[in-house]
């Protein structure tokens, strides 16, 4: 059994918080499944959780690691020499990343009201990107915009593979049987 959880903004993609925060357990009722992965807290979207350990190894194992792709809200107009480094690699601390899927975007319009919302600056445009990524680094697709010179403000996973986030509402999952 696969999960697709479509993961609000401010949940930790654990189960369990020492600190009171909002997890999983708060969203899923379901015994013994685990995510595949992980999503920052401050990330949204599709989150895959499994009760199979050697589907969750498959999902997870860095050699058979399939396009994550995000849609991402960025500071300021995007533009093509942006994107033609998104898609040939970025340089950042920890080396260079392996080369991405990048294009522009209109704002998507099944997109739902994030709480908090995203900061409002009237002086200072935004725009978003679909981004394919086959790595999983820490706060990778961040730094790689911001590596750009276009801040994230907002980013939500869409797929990952052939699993999609389709219309599942944030907050709720559907069971997918494989």
């Amino acid at each position: 059994m696969i999960v697709l959880f479509n993961k609000p903004f401010n949940v930790l993609t654990k189960f369990t918080d020492e600190q009171g925060r909002p997890t999983l357990k708060d969203y899923i009722d379901i015994p013994k499944v685990y995510a595949a992965g992980r999503l920052d807290k401050d990330s949204e979207g599709l989150l895959l959780l499994t009760d199979d350990g050697q589907l969750n190894h498959q999902l997870t194992d860095p050699k058979n690691k399939e396009y994550k792709t995000y849609y991402v809200q960025v500071e300021g107009d995007i533009d093509e020499a942006a994107l033609t480094a998104l898609e040939a690699g970025v340089s950042l601390k920890d080396g260079l990343t392996k080369p991405a899927l990048a294009k522009k975007i209109s704002e998507p319009d099944w997109l739902w009201e994030r709480t908090p919302a995203v900061r409002f600056r009237a002086n200072i445009p935004t725009s978003w990107i679909s981004l394919s990524i086959k790595e999983g680094r820490n706060r990778q697709v961040r730094r790689m915009t911001a590596a750009v010179g276009f801040p994230t403000l907002r980013l939500i996973r869409t797929q990952i593979g052939p699993y999609k986030l389709a219309d599942i509402p944030s907050g709720e999952y559907r069971i997918f049987h494989k």
